[in-house]
């Protein structure tokens, strides 16, 4: 309603070019104008530029140890909005964890994490829901409900009292952007490894954050529906009016170099690399971390980056040596 008003007396931002009450302010997505000192500055300032949102997410020299294992070393990582980030690394370098620690699963001895330029650690659970999704690697839990009503789960820190109608639009909404419309009211017991995947990655869209953080989110799916899957999430966040980006932690390398507009490199729990998928995925960084000898097609106007496995396969460690 007060969005409404405030189009009706033409007050633009500098910045986009939208009304002040949009997703793309910093005032805005931080609901500046919900109180009436608010207000007044946006009667005082009309016309006048507002504050631009420019990143989501800031990590600020973040430490996590198991113990004496170190696995986490002063990662910094800012993520700017429409932006789809790949974490890649071997397995046990930290992917997961540094997942759960931008999600408050896990505390961090050292450093922090502000979405929208709020401390998560400051932040009640239900705040950070509403702010965070996650998907797990693994998903654990066998729901003994329809599939309908798992991803109506993603709504909870939304609910207030009762579902609304428009928690459950939101819900079909996701399915039929996911095209899994017809498995509404089918058992999620019942459903395949893959299947259960997209009704979690559903859930996590219907939770409707500003940030999507997803572990190995095509693990289990064909080719086709990982494929699927990555474009929708990709469209949904450069669709989203600066308002949502998303988070992957995955092993497909070509994945990433496809869907990625930025890529963070682990390697012995540090950031190694970091870039455009054209600058981090070399030959030579490839190499480095994963310890493959691998060929890189360029990418074309028609055909993305993409990274093939040569003969030798696997490199020694005198051979990686050798290349440095």
């Amino acid at each position: 309603m007060l969005c409404n008003f405030w189009l009706t007396v033409n007050a633009h931002c500098r910045y986009c070019g939208e009304n002040l009450i949009c997703t793309n302010c910093y005032a805005c997505r931080n609901n500046a104008f919900s109180n009436w000192w608010a207000i007044f500055y946006v009667l005082t300032t009309k016309k006048q530029r507002c504050w631009p949102l420019s990143s989501l997410l800031e990590v600020k020299n973040l430490d996590f140890s198991w113990g004496s294992n170190k696995v986490l070393d002063k990662i910094n990582i800012s993520i700017r909005p429409n932006q789809l980030v790949s974490i890649l690394g071997v397995n046990g370098v930290g992917k997961t964890t540094l997942l759960k620690c931008l999600n408050r699963i896990l505390v961090p001895q050292r450093g922090s994490v502000e979405v929208l330029s709020k401390n998560i650690s400051e932040l009640d659970l239900p705040s950070v829901s509403k702010l965070i999704s996650y998907v797990p690697q693994t998903v654990l839990s066998n729901f003994a409900m329809d599939v309908f009503d798992v991803v109506l789960l993603g709504r909870r820190p939304h609910i207030a009292w009762n579902i609304s109608e428009q928690d459950r639009d939101k819900v079909s909404q996701t399915l039929n952007l996911f095209n899994f419309q017809d498995f509404a009211f089918r058992s999620f017991n019942q459903l395949s490894g893959g299947e259960k995947q997209r009704a979690i990655i559903a859930k996590a869209v219907a939770q409707d954050p500003s940030i999507f953080l997803m572990d190995e989110p095509t693990s289990d799916l064909d080719l086709k529906n990982q494929i699927d899957v990555m474009q929708k999430i990709k469209e949904l966040i450069s669709n989203s009016g600066s308002s949502k980006s998303a988070i992957i932690a995955t092993h497909d390398i070509n994945i990433a170099a496809r869907f990625s507009d930025y890529i963070f490199l682990l390697d012995s729990g540090k950031i190694k690399a970091e870039g455009i998928p054209e600058e981090v995925l070399t030959s030579k960084n490839i190499a480095d971390v994963f310890g493959v000898d691998c060929g890189i097609l360029p990418k074309t106007d028609s055909e993305p980056l993409r990274i093939f496995i040569r003969d030798s396969v696997i490199l020694n460690e005198r051979e990686i040596k050798d290349e440095k």
